[in-house]
């Protein structure tokens, strides 16, 4: 199983839309896992959400995170990237990241109507620093 280089799992991250299964860890210390979609900017991961949900939660209190991204085809591959969010409220950061993900995974012609609708007060755009990344392609060869 070859391990990637930085360029590589960079390249796997951005070819093309994969949801990404995010980790947040609740206030009981019990973890959190749900489907994200994001982008990079720099070496930093971008995604939004609400402030209210847990994620949102989790991550004002605790900015520990892990995002897990994989291929399941095979031969399969995987990144799973731990990092420190911190996130934004910034109105006109918000509706061009909510935006540049719509336009990401539902296509430039939906990227507008979600960013109107996702771009909204309460969201948040949350940056991941990364501070560890495992990345493995071919799997099962």
């Amino acid at each position: 199983m070859p391990l990637m280089s930085k360029e590589q799992w960079r390249a796997f991250l951005t070819e093309r839309p994969r949801t990404g299964k995010l980790a947040v860890v609740r206030a009981d210390g019990a973890p959190h896992v749900t489907p994200v979609w994001f982008d990079l900017d720099g070496d930093e991961i971008v995604f939004t959400t609400h402030e209210t949900g847990i994620k949102g939660r989790s991550i004002l209190r605790d900015p520990r995170v892990c995002l897990s991204v994989d291929d399941d085809a095979p031969p399969f591959a995987f990144v799973i990237i731990n990092g420190t969010a911190r996130v934004s409220t910034d109105p006109d950061d918000l509706r061009y990241w909510a935006a540049r993900l719509a336009g990401r995974y539902m296509g430039a012609d939906r990227a507008e109507e979600f960013g109107r609708r996702n771009g909204v007060p309460g969201e948040l755009v949350v940056r991941v620093k990364p501070t560890k990344v495992v990345a493995a392609d071919k799997v099962a060869d």
